[in-house]
């Protein structure tokens, strides 16, 4: 940070001695399968949402907001500017009910639980010309041990003042929540039948729900179920024929009633126009009372200290025209907020099924189901907890290791620390044999978005192993961090990523998201933490998805290092992550080369943590498997006839054949940074990517060989379509490696480099800014975006492209 914010947190240094690294994380917007949700990273506690529907007619209200959904057709939902530490700006742009919605969100450290935080929701109509009438809810619930009670006294015709909730938990202990109107709005009092709905017009109602535990997260319909209630009772006298119906402001309205044990609260606010409504939730430890006031000065130093912090760590290269470089900056800045707004926090049980395995995977040693009983057939597991980004907010509100590794390549370059945490909870979930579920499908609320077939996780399936690839980054960050003095040596470590919020202002200390860059002795002990299960973790994989090389007299330097994918189908190999890559028969014998290219790079993974921590026997021998592993890709999946690196299969006659498709597999060798920059090899893959007859396109690599016969064919999932982080490694590996290191093809390299870095940049950027959305995949011929949107999940990688932070 500069030095004016230096100043600030030396100024006020005391105030903020209060948290720790965890107390800045504690509280988020952990609820991303919402607009709008807040929530702590603490099992069955509070949490928080938003609804809202338009009054201008009743069909609106069947179609109110509430879990993000393709479905609604909002034009645009985006955090313009999101810090997981501080809060963020939200711009919802949803035009069936012509307004324009914002939600800001300032979080405030203080106390011994976590601190406190406001959030600001705003509206305005999006043409003035048109009416922009809206009902908003905003609700509270409450989970496990602890209260929540409405302390504002009850009127069954509405509210006119602020609205107060007091509650307690064992991690939260004591709390206050209100609910603040903000200067000048306009409510509706006037309309059809005004006269007879005068007592309630134009009030804040509310209600209070008993909800059963577990069910909160089904907030929606117990709020939208009461205001039907409500209104069947008051549309009542104007049923007769040709009797015309009362304004729906007046009519769609909360009963003004809380049940007594109520866990769930609700309140309502409908406005004519611009509105603007705060809600305060105040630790009761933190003894600090906020104010509108507050949140203004809040704010904007939020927007401030994002801004100049987002400049330094990705900048917009100077090569982009000055008249490009503002709209690139937002988008840059868009996608990486919802990147990080799109981090959740889950709690609950899984489905696991230890006994089902495909046919072609039962003969297999080291794989076989659990014979007890008790563990036959799918059953729940005990309940576990997450902190996880998600690939989708509206498609995929939940954990995917496969995409986890790329989201924390990016988040780890914004907040180090933040990464690590989640990388943390990701290592917790590896169980005593060494596995871990591919979807993180934790609770009810996370199952209600996924289809049945694909809710149970079997413990004899992987997924590629992206989680080395956060860790290796970080090693790199640790050995690219400048020697010096530390905050802490200067006697500035306050605590790491806090706000101090004082006299208004809002100031973050120098060394937040990155104490762990900072202190060697802390990066050393989270590596030790986390390498053991990391290692039972690698030797599953090498004991669960061993391929066979004797028994189909296969020539190969190592007679160990061969691995095919378990868990495909007859179409699919969803545990590869490419789900219907075209691949040969399903057979026990089959040999995949993008498992056997990241056994290779988990191998080297383990030894730089190995060498880090100094487990120097350890680094020895994955030293040895790493060279096994990369002869063996040589031996075993690189076809000279066809010049590219390939599948291998057994036929009938039980000989060894290969499987050949040029797309993202035939690349993995380079992908994945294996082969040597002066491999003879090379030419021929670069020969490949460069070619508009197979992976090249005007908006970056194809999936498939568009001269395959499969392009484009069947479900069209990975058969052409344009993913960009396969891009963002093929990029990474030029960048890095073969633009870079002395080899007969790296002028080459530089030149693919450059022309496949502005295609990628400069499709996502211009379907973006066309559809206000970054997409899952891209048209192979197009270039428009395809499937799930908004996917900031890996796509969101596009910034690390642009700043060239690989």
């Amino acid at each position: 940070m500069q030095l004016s914010w230096l100043l600030i947190a030396l100024a006020v240094g005391a105030a903020a001695q209060s948290s720790n690294v965890s107390d800045s994380l504690l509280w988020g917007a952990y609820r991303p399968n919402l607009y709008f949700g807040m929530r702590p990273q603490v099992p069955q506690s509070l949490m928080t949402g938003l609804v809202w529907f338009g009054t201008h007619d009743y069909q609106s209200f069947s179609k109110a907001r509430h879990a993000c959904d393709q479905g609604d057709g909002l034009d645009s939902y985006t955090w313009t500017e999101f810090d997981a530490r501080e809060g963020g700006i939200q711009v919802l742009k949803d035009s069936l009910n012509n307004v324009k919605l914002t939600t800001e969100l300032i979080k405030i450290p203080g106390g011994q639980h976590g601190g406190s935080w406001a959030a600001r929701i705003k509206g305005e109509p999006i043409h003035a010309d048109k009416p922009s009438r809206i009902s908003t809810v905003f609700y509270m619930g409450l989970e496990g041990l602890g209260g929540l009670e409405m302390e504002t006294d009850e009127d069954e015709n509405g509210l006119e003042e602020t609205v107060v909730f007091a509650g307690n938990t064992v991690d939260l202990d004591e709390f206050t929540i209100r609910v603040v109107d903000g200067p000048d709005n306009s409510v509706i009092t006037t309309g059809i039948h005004a006269e007879a709905f005068a007592n309630r017009a134009g009030k804040t109602h509310f209600a209070g729900y008993r909800v059963p535990p577990g069910n909160i997260w089904q907030a929606r319909e117990y709020i939208l179920s009461s205001v039907i209630n409500h209104a069947k009772t008051a549309i009542s006298p104007y049923q007769e024929p040709g009797t015309t119906p009362p304004d729906p402001s007046f009519v769609l309205q909360l009963p003004d009633e809380v049940f007594t044990g109520s866990t769930l609260y609700a309140v309502q606010k409908t406005f004519d126009g611009p509105f603007q409504f705060d809600v305060y939730f105040e630790s009761a430890s933190a003894k600090q009372k906020l104010s509108a006031a507050a949140v203004d000065r809040g704010i904007e130093a939020l927007s401030a200290s994002y801004n100049q912090r987002f400049d330094e760590v990705f900048p917009i290269p100077t090569e982009y025209p000055a008249s490009d470089r503002h709209a690139l900056r937002e988008f840059s800045k868009a996608i990486t907020s919802n990147l990080i707004g799109g981090i959740g926090y889950f709690y609950g049980k899984s489905i696991v099924d230890k006994s089902f395995s495909y046919e072609w995977d039962q003969e297999d040693s080291g794989s076989t189901p659990d014979d007890d009983e008790e563990q036959k057939g799918a059953h729940l597991t005990e309940p576990r907890s997450l902190l996880t980004a998600t690939p989708s907010r509206s498609f995929f509100p939940r954990g995917f290791y496969w995409d986890e590794g790329f989201h924390l390549l990016h988040i780890g370059q914004w907040d180090n620390d933040l990464s690590l945490a989640i990388l943390k909870d990701w290592v917790n979930l590896i169980d005593d044999d060494g596995w871990v579920a591919r979807e993180q499908i934790l609770g009810e609320e996370a199952r209600s978005k996924v289809p049945s077939e694909f809710q149970t996780q079997v413990p004899t399936y992987a997924n590629p192993p992206t989680l080395t690839m956060a860790v290796t980054a970080f090693i790199e960050r640790l050995k690219r961090s400048a020697p010096g003095p530390s905050s802490h040596d200067l006697g500035l470590d306050y605590g790491m990523g806090e706000q101090v919020v004082m006299s208004g202002s809002l100031a973050s200390t120098p060394s937040v998201h990155s104490r762990h860059l900072e202190d060697p002795e802390l990066a050393l002990s989270y590596l030790k933490s986390i390498y053991k299960p990391l290692k039972r973790h690698y030797d599953w994989f090498r004991r669960t998805q061993r391929g066979q090389i004797k028994q189909y007299a296969r020539n190969a330097r190592s007679r160990t290092e061969a691995y095919r994918w378990r868990g495909r189908s007859q179409e699919h190999v969803l545990t590869s992550g490419m789900d219907d890559f075209p691949r040969g028969p399903p057979h026990a014998g089959e040999l995949h080369l993008d498992l056997i290219s990241w056994m290779a790079f988990f191998s080297r993974t383990m030894r730089e943590i190995a060498e880090f921590i100094g487990e120097t026997d350890d680094a020895v021998a994955f030293t040895e498997i790493e060279r096994a592993t990369l002869d063996n890709i040589e031996d075993l999946h690189w076809n000279e006839e066809q010049q590219m690196y390939c599948d291998a299969n057994v036929n009938e006659d039980d000989e060894s054949y290969h499987v050949c498709d040029r797309g993202y597999l035939s690349l993995f060798p380079l992908l994945l940074g294996l082969l040597p920059a002066d491999s003879p090899h090379l030419g021929s893959i670069l020969d490949v990517l460069r070619d508009p007859d197979h992976l090249w396109s005007p908006y970056g690599l194809r999936s498939l060989s568009v001269s395959h016969p499969q392009f484009g064919q069947g479900e069209n999932y990975w058969k052409g379509p344009i993913w960009i982080q396969m891009n963002f490694l093929a990029l990474r590996a030029l960048y890095t490696k073969y633009a870079v290191e002395d080899g007969p093809q790296q002028q080459r390299a530089k030149e693919i480099y450059d022309e496949l870095r502005r295609n990628v940049v400069d499709n996502v950027f211009k379907e973006y800014q066309r559809t206000g959305y970054a997409w899952e995949q891209y048209d192979a011929l197009s270039g428009e975006g395809r499937r799930s949107h908004p996917f900031t999940g890996w796509t969101s990688l596009v910034t690390l492209i642009l700043s060239e932070k690989y």
